[in-house]
Parts: structure tokens; sequence; C-alpha cells
């Protein structure tokens, strides 16, 4: 979020939870990228802020996790002192969630993250909800390569490599005939909690359908090892295209992620390397 926005961004969340009876005298902000995890004190509520424009995937969030703890799949849920929705207050959604004291700093283990992913998977075959295909994100992407007046920064090699590259894998993983279902959409590391309740996953609000595949391209690769079912010749190009995804969002004109850029190099680097690997053609 732009720094000059922070400020009223606390404040509407603040405003939030006071209006709800819900008691602040501090608000200690914990992370800041296309919106903000605020702990209100001393209620000890998590409120995550956004642009109002981000309403719509904070209401599909705030559905599917209300879902999921309803059922005790392994996900963060929302504050249970207030109505589980999206709150609009001067330009920016607010939702409400309980905060969950970390209790380690220890790296989560591979056969740990994968049972709990297989445990959320599961809990969301369960709940029949209307969300995005994996595609409708993948053509977001494609849009992005496609306008340059949205991604001035890349060259026309790399812009050519993204398109290729995102085209010919969404393509090839939609006619594989894999099973798809409710997914996390990225359960990055970045995205999973260790509690006292056990491994919670964080931040919904990019739920979406397709093979489990998908998702467990965002997982660390040793993983995959660990979650059964598994195809991974379906997985390597699943990793490609979301390689594909994360760089074209770091060119994004309007990216605010700190060292987006050199990510979004990395992330070319890691393509050209994986492609030439595995032996992928993605040209037309």
């Amino acid at each position: 979020m732009r720094a000059s926005d922070i400020p009223r961004a606390v404040a509407a969340g603040t405003a939030t939870a006071s209006a709800l009876a819900l008691r602040v005298d501090d608000a200690v902000l914990l992370h800041d990228s296309n919106r903000l995890a605020v702990r209100l004190l001393p209620c000890d509520v998590l409120a995550r802020i956004a642009p109002v424009a981000h309403q719509a995937s904070a209401e599909i969030e705030v559905e599917v996790a209300q879902h999921l703890a309803e059922i005790a799949s392994p996900v963060a849920g929302p504050e249970p002192r207030a109505e589980p929705r999206v709150y609009v207050r001067d330009g920016f959604a607010v939702t409400l969630w309980s905060y969950y004291e970390p209790v380690s700093s220890q790296e989560v283990e591979p056969a740990e993250y994968a049972q709990a992913l297989e445990r959320l998977h599961a809990g969301m075959r369960q709940i029949d909800l209307t969300v995005p295909h994996f595609t409708d994100r993948v053509a977001q992407a494609q849009w992005l390569v496609d306008n340059r007046a949205q991604t001035p920064g890349l060259a026309d090699a790399e812009r050519e490599l993204l398109a290729d590259t995102l085209r010919s894998l969404r393509r090839a993983i939609e006619g594989s005939g894999a099973d798809e279902q409710l997914l996390h959409g990225e359960p990055h590391a970045g995205n999973v909690l260790r509690t006292r309740s056990g491994l919670l996953f964080v931040d919904l609000e990019t739920c979406c359908r397709g093979p489990v595949e998908f998702d467990m391209a965002h997982a660390p690769e040793e993983i995959s090892l660990y979650y059964p079912g598994i195809k991974q010749e379906l997985l390597r190009m699943c990793r490609i295209l979301v390689l594909a995804m994360i760089a074209t969002w770091r060119w994004e004109r309007d990216d605010q992620l700190p060292n987006g850029r050199q990510l979004g190099a990395e992330c070319l680097s890691q393509i050209r390397v994986a492609l030439d690997r595995d032996g992928l053609d993605i040209q037309s």
C-alpha cells in the first residue's frame, strides 16, 4: 500500500473495530503489501485493510474462511465477536480476524506442511462456492503482458517469453484432464502460520478452482514428495506457469513490492532454466 495511505487505512481499521464495541487503544502494523495486516490491541483482533477496489476478493476470502473454520479445516478464521463480512470505511475494505500468536520460529517440516495442505484441500472439497478459475488469474497476467502501458519496463524478448509461457502452459494444463477443486490459490510458506492450534493457512483472497498441482506449485518443492497423488509432469508445468505469473506482476507499472523488479528478473531466469531442463516447447 502507498505510504501516504497507510495512516488512513489504519484509522479505518481501528474505527471499524471500535464501532463494533471492540476496544482499540493501539494498532501494530504487522505486514504491508497490497493490503495491511494490523493487530488491534487490547481486543487482540487482526484487521486486514485494503483499498475498496479489493472488496470482491475480500468477500470471497471471508466466505471461504468462515465455511472452512466451521468444519475445522486448518485456516485462520474470522473474528467471532464481529459479523464475518467486509466492512467498508473511508475508501477501504476492512475484514476482522482472530489473531494467532506465533508459537515458534521453527521452520515447518515438509511432511507437516504437506499434511496441513492435504487437510485444507479435503475441507475445500466439502464446500461449494463460486470462485474464479485459475485460468482467470492467468488471463489477468496475459492482459498485463499484452499491454505495454501496464508493463513498460519489460523488454521485447522478456515480453515474448512471458506471453508464450502463459499461453502455452495455460492451454496444456487445461487440456491435461486433471481433476479440479477449490484451491487456496497461493499456499506459499508466507501464508502458513505455526500456532497453538497447529499449522494454519491465511490469506484466502486468492481462492480459485483448478488442479491441486496449481496450489502445490506455490509451495516449497520438497512438499510434493509428501503429498499423495501429485502428478509430477503437471506440477512442473504449473511451477513454470506460476513463475511467469509472478514475473508479470513484478513488472506491473504500479507494483509496490520492495525489490519487485529484481524478483521479476530472477523469475525470468528461472523460467528459462526450467523450460530448458524440462524440454518444454512454448513456441506458437
